[in-house]
C-alpha cells in the first residue's frame, strides 16, 4: 500500500511540473522543458526521462520544440529563438560572451572572468543562473581542472553535469565523455 501512495504522489508531482511548460521535448540527454509568456521564451529546463513529452501549447513553445530537435540532430545548428529579456547587466554579459564560444571549443570560467572582467566564481553563478540553457550554451564553459559544474548543481556525477557530457561530445568535445570526480 505504501508503494502505492509513494508512486502516486510521484506521479502527481510530475504531472504538476508537466502544466509548467508549454512544451516537453524528448531529447539524448533526458527530456527539455520550454516555458512561454506572449511571444518570448522565458525559460528552459532540463528535466530526466521521468518527464514524458507534451505537445506544444503555442506557436513559440513549437519554434523552440522544432529548434531543439534540429540542434540534437546537428551539432551545427544555429538557434533563433525570441528570449525574454531577464538577468542582471553582468549576467547577460556573461551570457553574451558564452554565446561567442563557437561550436567544438571550450573556455574556462576563468578564461571568460578575464575577458569581462570579473571572477571565476561570478561567472560560474551567472552560468547556474543561465535561463536558456542549450541556446546559451554555458556547456562550453569548464572548470581550469575538468568539467566544472553545470545547471547550478554540485552533484558531480548526476543528472545535470551528464547532460554537460553529452552536450560537449555532441560538438565533438569526447575528452569530456566520461569523468568521475568522487569514488562512488
Amino acid at each position: 500500500m505504501i508503494a502505492t501512495v509513494a508512486g502516486s504522489i510521484t506521479v502527481t508531482k510530475i504531472q504538476q511540473a508537466n502544466e509548467l511548460f508549454a512544451a516537453i521535448v524528448k531529447t539524448p540527454f533526458g527530456a527539455l522543458g520550454i516555458r512561454t509568456g506572449g511571444v518570448v521564451i522565458t525559460e528552459l529546463v532540463y528535466l530526466p526521462d521521468s518527464f514524458g513529452e507534451k505537445a506544444a501549447q503555442d506557436v513559440v513553445a513549437e519554434r523552440a520544440a522544432t529548434q531543439v530537435l534540429r540542434y540534437c540532430d546537428d551539432a551545427d545548428f544555429v538557434f533563433d529563438l525570441p528570449l525574454a529579456q531577464v538577468g542582471s547587466e553582468f549576467q547577460r554579459k556573461v551570457w553574451s560572451a558564452i554565446g561567442a564560444i563557437p561550436r567544438g571549443e571550450v573556455r574556462t570560467y576563468g578564461e571568460v572572468a578575464k575577458f569581462v572582467g570579473s571572477m571565476p566564481r561570478a561567472v560560474g553563478q551567472a552560468c547556474g543562473a543561465n535561463y536558456f540553457p542549450l541556446v546559451v550554451p554555458c556547456h562550453r564553459v569548464t572548470g581550469a581542472q575538468g568539467l566544472g559544474g553545470f545547471a547550478g548543481s554540485d552533484d558531480r556525477n548526476g543528472f545535470t553535469l551528464n547532460v554537460k557530457r553529452w552536450l560537449l561530445a555532441h560538438e565533438g568535445l569526447r575528452e569530456y565523455a566520461w569523468q568521475q570526480t568522487t569514488l562512488l
